[in-house]
């Protein structure tokens, strides 16, 4: 009864961060007009900051804490996905950066069976092979254009599921507060380390994301659109650590797939060319694969804690 009372908190907690972080890349797409992705990282990170410090400073965390080096590694997970995942959204349809981004489940079951002990039968890994199968769809490989862009988006979804395997880590010892402060805190400080280093490196086309030239926006406008972002994204990085906190990553992860149909909508309402087949199809692989992964590791079991 307990597990069942936590996942249906998880979901909960899932469909409301799907909703938002859906929101969220279309805010980040809007602003990436004026704006490089990681100067719109930095900015949505400084105000996650300050609004986490008030939250702690109003209710002080209970849990004692400890491993800090978890903690650390979060932020430079959440950090490194991030950015990769806002880059991308920059460069391709909405719909097909956060699908990508969505691969994320199928990495946190390998990821789950390497670090966690769980599972991995053979239904799970022909599960993630239906997943991966999307990836090749949505990127076209076999069209010998695949994109620079398609392969970092890929990759952001490994360094999320990276992140919140992580989380599986430290829940019972760090408040879901101290877990977010620790992503957009890391989130904050390397970002700043890299626009102090960009005037001194040169670096080849496919870093240059990560080395821009920093310049202060001067638009209302625009520092409304920031705040707003900072607001909902801090607010959907606590649902999502809550969610992975509370139930079966796995499970919990395919309830994240309820974002993209979002996605889609907000990219097509911004000028985004509405999906082909091959990339439905792709969406459709991935999700299918999610939801095998999550089916697998329910009917095995395996119930975390």
């Amino acid at each position: 009864m307990v597990y069942f009372k936590n996942l249906d908190n998880g979901i909960a907690y899932m469909l409301a961060g799907a909703l938002i972080s859906a929101l969220n890349g279309a805010l980040a797409k809007i602003l990436s007009e004026d704006m490089p992705a990681l100067e719109i990282v930095f900015f949505r990170n400084v105000i996650g900051v300050a609004l986490i410090l008030y939250a702690l400073k109003h209710t002080p965390p209970k849990l004692t804490g400890g491993k800090i080096h978890l903690l650390f590694t979060r932020g430079v997970l959440g950090f490194t996905a991030m950015i990769l995942f806002f880059y991308t959204i920059t460069t391709i349809p909405l719909g097909e950066a956060i699908t990508l981004n969505k691969t994320s489940p199928l990495f946190v079951a390998i990821l789950a069976y390497y670090l966690l002990g769980e599972k991995l039968s053979k239904g799970t890994a022909f599960a993630l092979f239906i997943g991966f199968l999307g990836i090749v769809f949505i990127t076209k490989p076999f069209e010998m254009a695949l994109s620079y862009e398609h392969v970092l988006g890929v990759l952001g979804g490994f360094f999320a599921a990276a992140a919140y395997t992580t989380i599986k880590k430290i829940k019972d010892i760090y408040d879901s507060r101290i877990i977010v402060l620790s992503f957009v805190g890391v989130g904050t400080l390397l970002p700043a380390l890299l626009f102090l280093l960009a005037p001194f490196i040169e670096t080849p086309k496919t870093l240059s994301f990560l080395f821009p030239e920093f310049i202060l926006p001067n638009s209302l406008t625009i520092w409304l659109l920031i705040g707003f972002m900072a607001l909902i994204s801090t607010l959907s990085q606590w649902l999502l650590t809550k969610a992975y906190s509370s139930s079966n990553l796995s499970i919990i992860g395919v309830i994240s797939y309820t974002n993209i149909p979002f996605a889609v909508g907000f990219g097509y309402l911004l000028g985004d060319k509405f999906p082909d087949a091959l990339t439905f199809m792709g969406i459709g692989l991935i999700v299918i694969g999610g939801v095998l992964v999550g089916m697998k590791k329910r009917d095995s079991g395996i119930i975390q804690r």
